[in-house]
């Protein structure tokens, strides 16, 4: 089941939030997110919910031994965090990885006889995600960061908690730690939750699936009648795409995580207006590189330890998240070439760059972040290759063909509001209008004072901001419900991660 889908929306959500909020108590409500959780993950395969409970179940054990041991034997706190973290990945790296790793060993002319794949393996949906969320509770757990969970159904909750389960964003167990025993839900929160979710779906639906139209288009048009254009488009309408699908879904995790009281960290930062690698993955995914900068980089020794080991340390972190998205080679080059960047713009590059104007910068880091999504995006690296020359005419037929021409003019309109959308512009149009809005109360200040309207904090509502926030959350609910009825095409690119 996926947030953007009429069962999702009509049904599954309705229902989950009139038995949370029917049920009084926070046991008896960390109960119903727990069950229900368990049945939106097993709703396609309900044999992986024995995998996950399994996963939970040892973490959760296990966390008991470390927190016994972690003041007095810290060798043996550290035996058990071991083993805990061996379990959880064992069961990550033979469902993602073993027909990988078999694939390859069967390059080597001995062993091909005697390997076979394993028939009928495939992933578990989300199993990236929620192994990594197990992992930060047991090493937060033997650091001393956070105490050990006594309640089964609380961590369960923590660790199935439908809203970031299969795609992220990636929650720390510290981060949460409290919610889960003694958030509060309330109106004002609930009801920014909804905006953030309905924002989320019209961004997944409206946008992300339109430019995912366009780049399959551009795509296949490419492989059969190569031409420069088409291959700019397909570059130009992945990068939106994959932006779009995936902070739209996080924006929908997020507002459903506020709906039942969750307070989740963002996952991004408009990263499109960078103007360098390195403030690109500072505002991209931001859960999964705070992750590996605080479970793998800073462990490592982070940049502490000279400049060669920060290389190194930079090498591993980079192999780590290219493997991490996927079993196969073109997503494990992905995360070395993004690495290869890092380490010259520590390097030379950043005191360069800052010698030239902004925008230059910027369309330096387009180009660069262009170029890795076409490594991400074709596994097969003969085709992508192929893209990658087209962008400069290598290969090609033509410039481009009439058909490609027409479907450009025909997809312009919706790249001049995707590239907008990108950027905070929007949004800061939105908050003039809420600090513009005439009908609004002023504020109080910390002795009661009210506060002019002009100068009250971001979010202070009136009666104009409040209706037009109301008609584009109905209107964005309309036009996706009409999308959705009418297509069968809303996939998640980061549902099979």
């Amino acid at each position: 089941m996926i947030f953007s889908s009429l069962l999702f929306l009509f049904a599954f959500l309705p229902v989950t939030l009139a038995l949370y909020y029917l049920i009084p108590g926070r046991r008896a409500r960390n109960w119903v997110l727990f069950v229900l959780s368990l049945i939106f993950y097993g709703w396609g395969e309900p044999v992986y919910i024995l995998v996950m409970l399994a996963s939970i179940t040892e973490a959760w054990g296990f966390g008991f031994l470390i927190a016994k041991h972690r003041e007095g034997n810290k060798r043996l706190a550290r035996t058990w965090m071991t083993v805990s973290l061996l379990c959880n990945l064992a069961a990550l790296l033979f469902f993602k990885y073993a027909n990988f790793f078999i694939d390859n060993l069967r390059l080597i002319p001995l062993l091909s006889e005697r390997l076979s794949p394993i028939e009928g393996l495939t992933l578990p949906i989300g199993i990236s995600f929620y192994t990594f969320q197990i992992m930060s509770y047991t090493i937060d757990l033997y650091r001393g960061e956070t105490d050990v969970q006594r309640n089964y159904v609380a961590f369960g909750a923590y660790v199935t908690l439908f809203p970031q389960l299969i795609a992220g964003p990636i929650v720390r167990y510290r981060d949460v730690d409290d919610q889960l025993t003694d958030r509060r839900e309330n109106l004002p929160l609930f009801s920014s939750g909804v905006r953030r979710f309905l924002i989320g779906l019209g961004k997944k639906v409206l946008i992300g699936d339109a430019c995912s139209r366009v780049y399959e288009y551009a795509k296949g048009t490419a492989q059969f009648h190569p031409t420069a254009a088409a291959a700019w488009m397909t570059v130009i309408f992945y990068t939106l795409h994959i932006y779009y699908d995936f902070s739209g879904y996080s924006d929908m995790a997020i507002g459903l995580g506020r709906m039942f009281g969750f307070r989740f960290l963002e996952n991004f930062n408009y990263p499109y207006i960078s103007s360098s690698i390195t403030e690109f993955w500072r505002r991209w995914h931001m859960s999964l590189g705070t992750w590996f900068k605080e479970y793998v980089y800073i462990p490592l020794g982070g940049n502490r330890a000279g400049r060669l080991k920060q290389y190194r340390n930079i090498a591993v972190v980079w192999f780590l998240t290219g493997f991490w998205h996927g079993a196969s080679w073109n997503y494990v080059l992905w995360g070395v070439y993004f690495g290869v960047i890092l380490m010259l713009e520590k390097t030379f590059l950043l005191k360069a760059l800052d010698r030239i104007p902004r925008i230059f910068r910027h369309l330096y880091a387009l180009f660069l972040i262009g170029v890795g999504w076409i490594l991400f995006s074709f596994t097969d690296m003969a085709a992508g290759w192929q893209c990658f020359r087209s962008l400069f005419g290598f290969g090609t037929e033509a410039f481009a063909t009439p058909t490609v021409w027409y479907e450009f003019l025909h997809a312009l309109p919706l790249l001049l509001i995707a590239a907008l959308g990108a950027t905070p512009l929007p949004k800061r149009i939105w908050d003039t209008l809420c600090r513009c809005d005439w009908t609004a109360e002023g504020a109080l200040d910390e002795k009661g004072r009210e506060i002019p309207v002009k100068d009250a904090p971001l979010g202070t509502r009136g009666r104009v901001f409040g209706v037009l926030t109301a008609a584009g959350c109905f209107g964005i609910l309309l036009l996706s419900t009409a999308y959705l009825v009418d297509s069968t095409f809303s996939p998640f690119l980061y549902f099979i991660f």
